[in-house]
C-alpha cells in the first residue's frame, strides 16, 4: 500500500508537469479584496469556460495564444479583459470587479473593458486603495517582472523603505528595532542573535506571492512595532507546475584580482557550517570541571588546540550563486493538491576597508584622537537555504497549508587591524579570526475553514529555531613604541585578557512556538458589509546562551616568545606547567557569560469592520498583549534574575472616507510597543573588536510604548499609477538607545538606557507615474517617495539631560526610481537611487561629563541599476545588477557639543569611516517548465 501511494504521488507530480503546461489562473476579488465566488468566466469565440471557487480562485485550460476573458456575477460590473495571453509559463491574471451601481446612482456602467496588462497592474493598486489601513503592496507580477533574488531586494523599491547591510529594512527613517515581521500570517522572530530585526534575503522572490507593508496599526496583527509591519506571503497553490533553475556569478571592485585573507577551516566550510575543526579539544567537558582542574591540566587542555593565528593569503574567487524553484498542481483522492519548493545558495567575498579612531573632547572643544585604526575586514558570505510548503484544498470550505523554511547564513572573516595607540603610544597590529554562523528554522501549519456562509475559522502553529554559533574567536595583538623601527611584540602578560591571546566559543539557541486563531463573522448592517473578528495568540520563547572565554596568559615575561610571529607563538612547545615562565592557559571566569530567557506573549484582540456609508469605512478595535518575561536565571536569588509581567492595551483606529472612485482619505490612530531585544536585558559584558570596546546589557531596561497617528491623501489617476501625500506624528515613552560610555585608556562600553520621551513627526510623499504622454517615453515608469522628520529625544534627569534627535532617525529619506520595459520583447531595466540624511549612529556621553559627543552617520547616496533580457523563446533570462555605483565612503563623524552644523567632510572627527566597493552580478534563470 505504501508503495502503491508513493508510486501514485510520483505520477500525479508527473502529470502535474505534463498535462498543465497551458494553465491560466488568479484570484478574482471586490473593491474590499474580499473573494468573490461564482463568477463566470468565459472565453470569447470558445466553448472553454470556468467559475470561481469560495476563495475567488478560478483555473482555465487553455492552447497557447493570445484570448478576450469576460468576467460577470449578480451584484458586480461585468469584465472583459483583452490580450490575455496563454504561454508555457506560469500563467497569472487577478482580477477586481467592481460593485454595480444602483439605481438612482450618478452612472451605471455594466461593463468594463481592459487590457491584461493593465488588469493586473490594477489589482495590485486596487489593494492599496480598499485596504483598511495605510499600506504598500509588491505583487508577484511586479516581482517576476524584476531582477531581484531575494525578498531584501524586492523591499528596497518599496515607498519610503530602504535597507540597511543589503538586508534589513528601514521604514520612515526609523531603524529595524521598530519593524516586525509576518511570514503567512504568522509572527516572526529575530533572524539574529544580538539585534532585533528580520533577514531578509532569506527568502528568494520567486518564491512570493505577494508583499504588504503595513504603514498604521490594526488590531488583528501583532502590536510590536512602529515603523512597518511587513507581512511576506509565499506562493499557495500554483496555477501550474513549475521548475526554475538561477546560476550567478559576481565581483567586488574591492576583492577582485587581489590579495584576499581567509582563516583555515573545515570541509564543510563552503556550506558555512564548521565541521568540528573550530571545537575544543576531546579533554574538555565542561565549564565547572575545567575550572577544578590543576593549572597543569588547563594548560595541557589549552596545548591541545590547534594552532591556527594566521590566516592564508588568496586571491579573492568570483561570488557563486545559485537557486532552484519548483511547484505542482494537482489532484489526489479528489482533493486539490499544490506544492512549491526553493533551494537558494550563494557564497560572496567581501572587503571593507575601514578606519575606526576614539576621540576625547579636550579643552576648547578639539578632539584628541585616543586611538587611531586601519581595519580592513575580509568576509565570506555564505547562505545556504531551502523552503517548501504544501497544501491540500479539501474542498470549497476547507484548506490546509504546511510550511517550511531552513537558513544557514555564515561570516567567516579576517580582520587586520594597524595604527597607533595614543593612550599607551603604542604602534598596533592585530588580527580577529571568527566563523559566526546563524541556522534559521521556521515549520507552520496553517488551516482555513468555512464553517457557515457568514462564519470564517483560521488557525496557524509554527515552531522556530534560531541558533547561532561562533566556534573559536581567536584575537592577538602586537605593538611597539610608537614611531620606533623596534620589532612588534605579543601583547600579553599574566592576567588574562579578552584583547590578545583570547579564544571565545558562543553558543545561543532559541526555540520559539506560536500557536493562535481567528473567528470572522460577517453580516449586514446599515445596508452595507460589516464584519467583525476576533482571535488569540500565544508565543512562547525559550533562549540559552552560553560563552566559553579562554585567553593564554605569561606568568613570567619572556621577551623571547613574545617575539615569535603569530604562527608560531603558540606552537605547543611554547606551553608550561601553568606557572614557568611560559604560555599558561584559563578561562576567563564569570557568571554573566551564561543566561537563559523565557518570554511569554498572549494577546487577543477584537476588530470590527464597519462599513458606514458608501464612502466611509471605519476599521477599529482592541489589541491587548500580555508579556511575562524571564532573564538571567530562574534563581530568584540569582544577581542575573529579572522578571516582569506587563499588559499592554493597544487600540487602532483607521478610517477611509472615499471622495471618488479614484481618492481615498485616510486617518488613523493607535498605540504600539517596543519591547527590549533579549541580548540588551542580559548582564552580559564581551568585548567588541571592531567597535574596540566592551558592549553591556541592561537588566533595567524597559519597553517603550508608541502612540501613532496618520493623516494621509491618496489619489490613484489610473491603472499603475499613484499619488500621495501624508503627515504622521509618533511619540515614545521610554525609548531604548545604545550609548556609547568613553571610558579611561580606551576601556570604554556600549550599553543600552531608557530616555524619558521622544517624539518623531513629518510628512511624506509617494508619486508613480507612467510617462506615456509622450511617444519617446511610453515605456518608462517614473517612481518617487520622500519624508522629511522632524524627532527629538528628551530627559531632564541629571544623569542625562538630554535634547537632541533620537537615535537611528533620520531627518529625511528619498528614494528615486526609473523603469524601462519593453514587455514584448522581455527586455527591463531599472535605475535607482537612495539616500537618507544624517543620524545619531551612536549616543554619547558628553551630558554626564565623560567627553564623548554622540556619533553621526553622514548622508550616503546610493544608485543600483538593474537590467534583465528574455533570451532561449522567453524561457530564460539574464540578469545584470550593479550595486553602489557611486561607492561613496560611508562616514561616521563628530561634531563638538553646541555645534548644529551638518556633516563637513574636511573638518569633522572622524569615529568610523567604511568603504564597500562597487558589486557587479550576472544571473541566468531558466524556466525548464
Amino acid at each position: 500500500m505504501l508503495l502503491r501511494l508513493k508510486l501514485l504521488l510520483i505520477c500525479s507530480f508527473a502529470l502535474s508537469f505534463t498535462y498543465a503546461q497551458n494553465r491560466i489562473s488568479g484570484k478574482i476579488s471586490n473593491e474590499k479584496n474580499e473573494p468573490i465566488a461564482g463568477v463566470s468566466v468565459k472565453v470569447t469565440g470558445r466553448s472553454a469556460g470556468a467559475s470561481s471557487d469560495v476563495e475567488g480562485r478560478y483555473t482555465l485550460n487553455l492552447p497557447v495564444g493570445k484570448y478576450e476573458l469576460e468576467f460577470s456575477a449578480i451584484g458586480y460590473e461585468t469584465k472583459t479583459v483583452t490580450d490575455v495571453e496563454v504561454t508555457p509559463q506560469l500563467n497569472e491574471l487577478n482580477i477586481v470587479l467592481n460593485i454595480k451601481a444602483k439605481e438612482g446612482e450618478n452612472v451605471v456602467v455594466t461593463g468594463r473593458r481592459s487590457s491584461a496588462r493593465m488588469e493586473s497592474v490594477n489589482a495590485s493598486i486596487s489593494f492599496l486603495k480598499n485596504t483598511n489601513t495605510v499600506a504598500s503592496i509588491i505583487s508577484a507580477e511586479s516581482i517576476r517582472r524584476s531582477p531581484d533574488r531575494n525578498t531584501g531586494e524586492v523591499l528596497k523599491r518599496t515607498p519610503g523603505a530602504s535597507l540597511q547591510d543589503g538586508k534589513f529594512l528601514v521604514v520612515r527613517g526609523l531603524a529595524d528595532r521598530y519593524n516586525q515581521a509576518m511570514l503567512n500570517g504568522i509572527l516572526l522572530t529575530s533572524t539574529e542573535p544580538d539585534r532585533k530585526t528580520f533577514s531578509f534575503e532569506l527568502i528568494p522572490s520567486s518564491m512570493i506571492d505577494n508583499i504588504i507593508i503595513n504603514k498604521a496599526f490594526v488590531p488583528e496583527f501583532p502590536g510590536e512595532w512602529a515603523g512597518g509591519l511587513i507581512q511576506v506571503n509565499t506562493r499557495d497553490i500554483p496555477a501550474k507546475g513549475f521548475l526554475n533553475v538561477q546560476l550567478g556569478t559576481g565581483l567586488n571592485t574591492q576583492t577582485i584580482g587581489k590579495d584576499f585573507y581567509k582563516q583555515n577551516g573545515g570541509g564543510l566550510d563552503w556550506l558555512g557550517i564548521d565541521d568540528g575543526t573550530r571545537g575544543l579539544p576531546p579533554g574538555y567537558t565542561t565549564k565547572s570541571n575545567f575550572d577544578i582542574l590543576s593549572p597543569a591540566d588547563k594548560t595541557a587542555i589549552g596545548k591541545q588546540m590547534r594552532n591556527d593565528w594566521t590566516p592564508k593569503v588568496v586571491t579573492a574567487p568570483l561570488n557563486t550563486s545559485f537557486q532552484a524553484n519548483a511547484g505542482f498542481n494537482t489532484t489526489m483522492f479528489g482533493k486539490k493538491v499544490g506544492g512549491t519548493f526553493g533551494l537558494i545558495y550563494n557564497k560572496s567575498n567581501r572587503f571593507v576597508d575601514a578606519f575606526n579612531q576614539q576621540n576625547t573632547l579636550s579643552s576648547g572643544n578639539n578632539f584628541f584622537p585616543e586611538y587611531s585604526y586601519d581595519d580592513g575586514r575580509f568576509v565570506q558570505e555564505v547562505m545556504v537555504g531551502a523552503l517548501g510548503g504544501i497544501s491540500v484544498q479539501f474542498n470549497q470550505r476547507h484548506k490546509i497549508s504546511v510550511k517550511s523554511m531552513i537558513n544557514v547564513n555564515t561570516d567567516n572573516y579576517v580582520i587586520n587591524r594597524s595604527g597607533i595607540d595614543n593612550v599607551r603610544a603604542n604602534d598596533v597590529r592585530s588580527t580577529e579570526l571568527a566563523f559566526k554562523q546563524n541556522t534559521f528554522f521556521s515549520s507552520q501549519v496553517i488551516g482555513e475553514h468555512t464553517l457557515a456562509t457568514p462564519l470564517k475559522l483560521k488557525w496557524y502553529g509554527s515552531f522556530n529555531i534560531l541558533d547561532g554559533q561562533n566556534p573559536d574567536q581567536r584575537r592577538l595583538a602586537y605593538t611597539r613604541t610608537a614611531g620606533s623601527q623596534s620589532p612588534y611584540t605579543l601583547l600579553i602578560g599574566n592576567s588574562l585578557s579578552q584583547e590578545s591571546g583570547s579564544r571565545i566559543f558562543q553558543d545561543l539557541s532559541d526555540y520559539i512556538y506560536t500557536a493562535g486563531g481567528d473567528l470572522t463573522y460577517s453580516f449586514k448592517w446599515l445596508g452595507q458589509s460589516q464584519t467583525l473578528k476576533g482571535g488569540y495568540m500565544l508565543q512562547i520563547k525559550d533562549r540559552l546562551y552560553d560563552a566559553k572565554l579562554f585567553a593564554n596568559r605569561l606568568p613570567s615575561d619572556n621577551v623571547a616568545l613574545r617575539n615569535l610571529p603569530a604562527d608560531k607563538v603558540f606552537a605547543p612547545e611554547n606551553f608550561g606547567n601553568g606557572s614557568d615562565n611560559l604560555f599558561a592557559f584559563d578561562a576567563i571566569k564569570g557568571n554573566t557569560f551564561r543566561y537563559m530567557a523565557n518570554t511569554i506573549l498572549n494577546a487577543g484582540f477584537l476588530q470590527l469592520d464597519n462599513q458606514f456609508t458608501s464612502a466611509l469605512r471605519v476599521v477599529w478595535g482592541l489589541r491587548v498583549e500580555n508579556y511575562d518575561q524571564l532573564v538571567g536565571s530562574v534563581k530568584k536569588y540569582d544577581p542575573r534574575h529579572t522578571h516582569s509581567e506587563v499588559i499592554d492595551f493597544l487600540p487602532g483606529l483607521n478610517a477611509t472616507y472615499k471622495l471618488n472612485n479614484k481618492t481615498n482619505l485616510r486617518l488613523s490612530g493607535s498605540q504600539t510597543v517596543i519591547r527590549p531585544e533579549l541580548r540588551e536585558l542580559a548582564a552580559l559584558n564581551l568585548y567588541d573588536f571592531e567597535l574596540n570596546a566592551s558592549v553591556q546589557g541592561n537588566p533595567n531596561l524597559e519597553r517603550t510604548k508608541v502612540t501613532n497617528a496618520d493623516f494621509r491623501y491618496e489619489y490613484y489617476p489610473r491603472a499603475g499609477e499613484v499619488m500621495s501625500a501624508g503627515v504622521f506624528y509618533k511619540y515614545f515613552n521610554n525609548p531604548i538607545e545604545q550609548v556609547f560610555n568613553q571610558g579611561s585608556g580606551g576601556a570604554s562600553t556600549f550599553n543600552f538606557q531608557n530616555p524619558e520621551k521622544a517624539q518623531s513627526y513629518g510628512a511624506e510623499v509617494e508619486f508613480r507615474k507612467r510617462l506615456d504622454f509622450a511617444n519617446a517615453l511610453r515605456n518608462f515608469t517614473f517612481q518617487a517617495n520622500a519624508a522629511y522628520i522632524y524627532s527629538r529625544v528628551t530627559d531632564k534627569s541629571a544623569n542625562l539631560n538630554i535634547d537632541r534627535p533620537m537615535q537611528g532617525q533620520s531627518p529625511y529619506l528619498i528614494n528615486l526610481g526609473v523603469m524601462y520595459d519593453l514587455e514584448k520583447q522581455g527586455f527591463n531595466a531599472t535605475l535607482l537611487f537612495n539616500q537618507i540624511g544624517e543620524r545619531i549612529y551612536l549616543v554619547g556621553d558628553i551630558s554626564a561629563g565623560a567627553g564623548a559627543p554622540d556619533i553621526y552617520e553622514a548622508p550616503r547616496p546610493v544608485m543600483d541599476f538593474q537590467v534583465a533580457k528574455k533570451i532561449i523563446k522567453n524561457k530564460g533570462e539574464l540578469r545584470l545588477n550593479i550595486s553602489d555605483i557611486l561607492n561613496q565612503t560611508q562616514y561616521f563623524y563628530q561634531n563638538a557639543p553646541g555645534n548644529k552644523r551638518s556633516f563637513q567632510k574636511s573638518e569633522d572627527a572622524y569615529r568610523f569611516t567604511r568603504r564597500f566597493g562597487t558589486t557587479f552580478s550576472l544571473t541566468f534563470n531558466y524556466s525548464i517548465i
